[in-house]
């Protein structure tokens, strides 16, 4: 057995940086640290390769930026929200810059980062178990070396394996919340594909199916990520082919033919797992998506991992003895609450966002398809979707307030919650101001009004799907800020309850919450 100060589990991004930020920390004699990774080979991703400005000041903070360099990364610069025809560009506000790039590469130069540290060493070795001792307390790992099995015993084990982690469950017990996953990424790489903006990520919502996320990650290639929800078709290359390239930019058409021709598609899962308070098992602490994970669609997972690590070693660096647990537990609880400003932010509005990029607009006159109600939330969802494009196309603080919230600059939940509503408010808005065919309620009626907005004889059926949309903005946003505030697992003995009653006090809240947001600070339009 060999004895470390710190055991890390999994090489990747928060395994690498937190390893990395360990050995900077003020020490009589240097911090023993013990990276392990199951394969040192160079990972093939199709995630963790946009990296908003957030993650990128995070990185200069624990020094290392010169990571980015040396891997063809390029520059970010903001965002370009494609909608039927129609465009807006999302500028990052000021000098911000963001990059994209390979993952793997990315990884590669954290690992020698890591490796160069002072008192850390990059082990090749799959983690099998964890080592308790009598008590419960995790004091090392068990793992297999080159084929043998061997021991590494430490005062301090955190769990970095990421979003499959093999860990989760025996760390967080009963108190663990379970990850869900709503939809995959199929992922692809284009080459030399003309994106309708250079250095900016492009968003195209596609009408009756999930949004498709484009960047730029080295000097030829290019990312496409298509949202599919489950379940999956069993053919995913015509499922792109048929339904999705038809809706974005003839510029495209070729480039992506050409790839799924040429290469095979993969997919990851698009999870959401909200964080819940550790500690309950002494001598082991979760990180990075091993603990939180949050929709891929807004580039936000690099930026909380970073920005986790650069408060861990903040607090832990008063910590004298990594084996005096009630030390380091004190330091996880106040990381815990001290992380939420920036992290509740970015999580609540991965989701919120995909609901509203990735809403279907189905009629409600399918009932064989789905009930009632499911196609009214999805009408509604479909108004906030036409409600937050056209917000966007307001310019101003419309677009620097989401922006800056998506990116990481600006880390306020309060600022998210303002913007999420007077984007519901706006799209109550359009939906009485504009066309009648921005609202699809009202569809039946287009060979008459396709270009009409709605007659005052409407306005009762209007004030209701209002209502609608409102309790729908309310039903997305109350129960992802609740998720946030909890701090334990929704299963969690003694505090569970119905989802009507969570969906009804969260509404309350958020309409109390958004009365008095307008009241301090007015709507914009």
């Amino acid at each position: 057995m060999t004895n470390y100060d710190v055991l890390i589990v999994g090489a990747g991004i928060a395994g690498c940086a937190l390893a990395h930020a360990l050995s900077t920390l003020p020490r009589k004699f240097p911090l023993r640290i013990a990276l392990l990774e199951r394969s040192l080979a160079e990972p093939d991703r199709i995630v963790g390769e946009l990296f908003q400005p957030g993650g990128v000041s995070a990185l200069r903070q624990l020094g290392l930026e010169d990571c980015l360099d040396g891997i063809d990364a390029i520059p970010v610069r903001g965002y370009c929200v494609l909608n039927d025809g129609n465009s807006v560009h999302i500028p990052y506000p000021g000098a911000n810059e963001g990059r994209s790039f390979h993952h793997g590469r990315f990884i590669m130069a954290l690992r020698a980062a890591a490796r160069k540290a002072k008192g850390v060493e990059l082990l090749e070795a799959t983690v099998t178990d964890l080592i308790e001792d009598h008590v419960g307390t995790v004091t090392g790992v068990r793992a297999i070396r080159n084929g043998e099995k061997e021991a590494w015993l430490a005062k301090l084990v955190f769990i970095a394996d990421g979003c499959f982690s093999n860990f989760r469950a025996h760390v967080m017990g009963a108190s663990g919340a379970q990850p869900t996953t709503r939809s995959h990424f199929v992922g692809a790489i284009l080459k030399d594909a003309v994106l309708p903006i250079p250095n900016q990520g492009t968003v195209a919502l596609c009408k009756g199916f999930g949004p498709v996320l484009l960047y730029q990650i080295s000097e030829h290639d290019t990312r496409m990520l298509v949202d599919v929800k489950a379940p999956l078709p069993s053919d995913l290359k015509a499922h792109i082919l048929d339904n999705i390239v038809p809706q974005l930019p003839s510029s495209l058409h070729l480039p992506i033919k050409t790839a799924l021709a040429n290469d095979r598609i993969r997919r990851m899962p698009n999870s959401f797992l909200p964080p819940v308070r550790q500690g309950s098992k002494k001598g082991v602490i979760l990180v990075g998506d091993a603990w939180n994970m949050r929709h891929p669609l807004t580039g936000g997972g690099m930026t909380v991992a970073f920005n986790d690590v650069v408060m861990l070693r903040t607090l832990l660096a008063s910590v004298d003895d990594f084996a005096n647990w009630s030390e380091v537990k004190r330091a996880v609880r106040t990381w815990h609450w001290s992380r939420k400003p920036l992290s509740s932010t970015i999580n609540i509005l991965s989701v919120a966002l995909y609901d509203l990029f990735g809403a279907d607009g189905q009629s409600m006159f399918l009932l064989s398809v789905c009930s009632v109600i499911d196609c009214l939330i999805d009408d509604a969802l479909a108004v906030l979707r036409t409600g937050c494009f056209k917000y966007f196309q307001l310019g101003g603080e419309c677009v620097n307030g989401p922006v800056s919230l998506l990116s990481g600059i600006a880390p306020s939940p309060m600022l998210l919650a303002y913007h999420f509503f007077a984007v519901a408010f706006y799209s109550i808005w359009v939906m009485f101001t504009h066309p009648i065919a921005a609202h699809p309620l009202l569809a039946g009626e287009k060979e008459i009004s396709q270009n009409r907005v709605p007659r005052l004889y409407q306005y009762p059926t209007l004030f209701l799907k209002a209502l609608l949309v409102f309790w729908t903005a309310c039903v997305v946003f109350g129960p992802l800020l609740w998720s946030e505030v909890r701090w334990w697992a929704p299963t969690h003995a003694g505090h569970g309850s119905s989802s009507l009653l969570l969906r009804t006090t969260m509404s309350l809240i958020s309409t109390i919450g958004l009365a008095f947001l307008i009241y301090r600070q007015g709507l914009l339009f």
